[in-house]
């Protein structure tokens, strides 16, 4: 990773964990690396014994390797939360990266437990998150610029570009959540009535159920 990249991932992990405290439960404790075993339920993860703990728990590689774009979407994730890292259990963070083909898209969707600061390392993207007065707010952001997307707010980007894009994001949530509005709607099991779909939409049936197809 070039150092420029590296200075830029450094910079959205600090500002994120300025964030890290607005939501998660603070630490009570110097860490609580969690625990992938423990058959306790708790609102977050149990926290692994200190003596079983190691420095291991605290690290994560991969994030230099281009996501796999070849999918309808063009677009890959690879984000990093308390699942992949546990040190980051109750630290209130999670990072991730996003490639992006020319022409793709990270869908309409929401984290209902995070706010999401993103930083453009490569290429250029199309941002924007809707308001709950179903205002637009949007902008072209390049290599180097930041662009913040609220908390639960339904958001999206789109590589408008002439080549790849890659972005890194910081959420302010060890497990901050992501809900696909399109798949909400058409991909859910049991599936939402038609009836109801078609009635919200104001479309006909018909047209729901061949959304619902592609879905499945």
């Amino acid at each position: 990773m070039a150092l420029s990249h590296i200075f830029l991932l450094a910079t959205v992990l600090v500002f994120s964990a300025s964030l890290a405290l607005a939501f998660d439960p603070s630490p009570l404790q110097d860490f609580c690396v969690a625990d992938r075993n423990s058959q306790v339920f708790v609102n977050g993860v149990a926290c692994k014994n200190r003596s079983q703990v190691t420095a291991d728990d605290f690290f994560f590689t991969g994030l230099d390797n281009p996501g796999n774009t070849s999918n309808k979407l063009g677009s890959s994730v690879n984000l990093v939360n308390v699942d992949k890292l546990p040190g980051l259990n109750t630290n209130g963070m999670s990072v991730a990266r996003i490639d992006y083909a020319v022409g793709g898209l990270n869908p309409p969707h929401t984290h209902p437990r995070a706010t999401e600061t993103l930083v453009v390392l490569d290429g250029s993207l199309y941002v924007g998150f809707v308001a709950t007065d179903n205002k637009l707010y949007s902008k072209v952001i390049t290599k180097g610029e930041v662009f913040v997307f609220p908390i639960g707010l339904v958001h999206f980007q789109f590589n408008n570009g002439t080549c790849p894009a890659v972005a890194i994001a910081a959420l302010n949530s060890q497990n901050p959540g992501t809900v696909r509005v399109a798949n909400a709607l058409f991909g859910t099991k049991p599936p939402i009535s038609d009836d109801i779909l078609a009635k919200a939409l104001s479309v006909d049936t018909n047209v729901t159920s061949y959304i619902k197809s592609q879905f499945q």
